[in-house]
């Protein structure tokens, strides 16, 4: 007998029996049962018109996150809460302060994305919560980077964000939430079976192993934020499938050897935080640009370096860093370097029954220069034209050990070694730098496609070669407020 799919919804336990392992949670609450706030527009992640609010339990405590309802599975909401725009009217049938601000400072626009725009805020205001600081701007466009619509303004949604604080406050049950879903929470593996397709979703490390040998064709699935496309937009069957969330083996952050691992199942947000603890100055604008905030709630960086796009942004300054893939299967565990990982255009060296388990990251060395760019029409949430990474280590000014890799520039993120070769045992000047960046139009030869053309690929990636001499020279190393429109400015008397 198969397990049907429980949740916690409008103050109640849904049961789900008969849905496709496939069916989207917006097309069950749209469809079956005909919440229709929450809106279709894209269907891949991308619009924010379908944003839910997403609850479960973490260490005993209830974690609220956005996430894009478009792209995920019904099954993957087993023994979670979840949130709708029509969870936010009061009981007494007055608007909740998010909406109230949204109609007070006329962000409504034309009104279709304004659902998904309101559970964004509201994710913010449970973050606030208790505080007495309101947010800033900045923690404003980073919740509103999945709501993409302009059509009417922007201006008086960021207006709503910084009014909905200062009405009255609105409490949110935390302990009812709570209370339905610790009956909600489950010892032992998962498993749904409709129309002969079966999703999996094991608890421990052996589970998961055992499940994929016995299933080495079945789709792997972490935060469907790829894979949830392959159905919405691509059609296609997935077979059965094996849900890797909720294996708390692969939810670590922990040093190795010198090296930060991150388990397969850690989200992207977690994951590019505890990355950008080691590398701040280097890291975080990439964490920021790298999708949207729902998306990085539900995705994972091992999901992401496991699928290899060749203009996935991970990769590029993971191979740039010398990083290692952990791959596990009921034969054991094997470790080898990412760059080795990716064979062709989105083939990789995995065996039969093999999966990703974490990836490990060095930390930085002394005398390390390390940089990552990524070229995009957008600076929220668009996928990269090029996506550069560079890291030397400077021996005096004598390059040593140079690491140059690219997104974008080829059939998979790989390295430029040329143009590496060029740049050890010389001296970090100009001169070097021209030279090396000659040698990248042997090691790439970029496609053309709707993204950009082969030849703004080819000299953006060389003059990004060049901006990151510029920045780490020895003599006179620009600072960030020469290169970065975005950085703060200081102010001098």
């Amino acid at each position: 007998m198969s397990d049907p799919i429980r949740f916690y919804y409008q103050g109640q336990i849904q049961q789900v029996s008969n849905a496709a392992p496939t069916r989207t949670l917006l097309q069950h609450l749209r469809e079956d049962l005909h919440c229709t706030g929450t809106k279709e527009g894209c269907a891949e992640g991308d619009c924010g018109a379908c944003t839910v609010v997403v609850g479960e339990m973490k260490h005993g405590q209830l974690e609220l996150q956005s996430v894009n309802s478009c792209i995920q599975f019904l099954p993957t909401l087993d023994g979670k809460a979840v949130f709708t725009v029509e969870d936010l009217q009061q009981k007494n049938g007055e608007l909740h302060p998010v909406q109230q601000a949204l109609v007070e400072c006329h962000g409504s626009q034309c009104g279709f994305c304004t659902p998904g725009f309101a559970m964004s805020l509201w994710s913010l205001y449970l973050k606030k919560e208790g505080d007495t600081v309101p947010p800033c701007r900045k923690e404003i466009d980073e919740t509103l980077s999945g709501n993409l619509c302009r059509c009417t303004g922007y201006r008086p949604i960021i207006d709503a964000a910084k009014r909905m604080g200062e009405l009255p406050a609105a409490e949110f049950d935390r302990a009812a939430v709570i209370s339905g879903l610790q009956g909600l929470q489950r010892g032992e593996m998962f498993s749904y079976t409709t129309d002969a397709q079966t999703f999996y979703a094991p608890r421990t490390l052996q589970q998961l192993a055992e499940v994929r040998e016995a299933n080495p064709k079945a789709t792997i699935l972490a935060g469907s934020t790829d894979v949830g496309l392959w159905v919405t937009k691509q059609m296609r069957d997935l077979g059965n499938i094996i849900y890797v969330r909720e294996v708390d083996q692969l939810k670590h952050i922990k040093t190795v050897d010198g090296m930060l691992e991150i388990g397969a199942a850690v989200s992207l947000n977690d994951a590019y935080g505890a990355v950008c603890q080691h590398y701040p100055d280097e890291l975080t604008e990439m964490w920021q640009r790298f999708a949207s905030q729902p998306i990085r709630n539900t995705g994972t960086l091992g999901g992401s370096v496991a699928n290899g796009s060749p203009i996935g942004d991970s990769a590029p300054w993971m191979i740039a860093l010398g990083a290692e893939i952990v791959l596990h299967s009921v034969r054991g565990q094997r470790v080898m370097l990412l760059e080795s990982f990716y064979l062709d255009y989105m083939k990789k060296d995995m065996q039969p029954g093999e999966f990703v388990a974490a990836v490990r990251i060095p930390l930085p060395k002394a005398g390390q220069q390390f940089r990552t760019y990524k070229l995009a029409k957008r600076y929220d949430q668009d996928i990269s034209a090029v996506c550069a990474a560079f890291a030397i280590n400077l021996d005096g000014d004598i390059v040593r050990d140079a690491h140059i890799a690219f997104g974008g520039m080829a059939a998979t993120s790989r390295r430029a070694p040329l143009a590496e070769a060029a740049l050890n045992g010389q001296a970090w000047n100009e001169a070097t730098v021209k030279n090396a960046m000659a040698f990248l139009a042997q090691d790439y030869t970029p496609l053309t496609d709707m993204r950009a053309s082969n030849t703004y690929r080819m000299q953006t990636a060389q003059n990004l070669l060049r901006r990151f001499w510029l920045e780490t020279r020895i003599d006179a190393p620009l600072k960030l407020q020469a290169i970065n429109v975005f950085a703060p400015v200081t102010v001098t008397a």
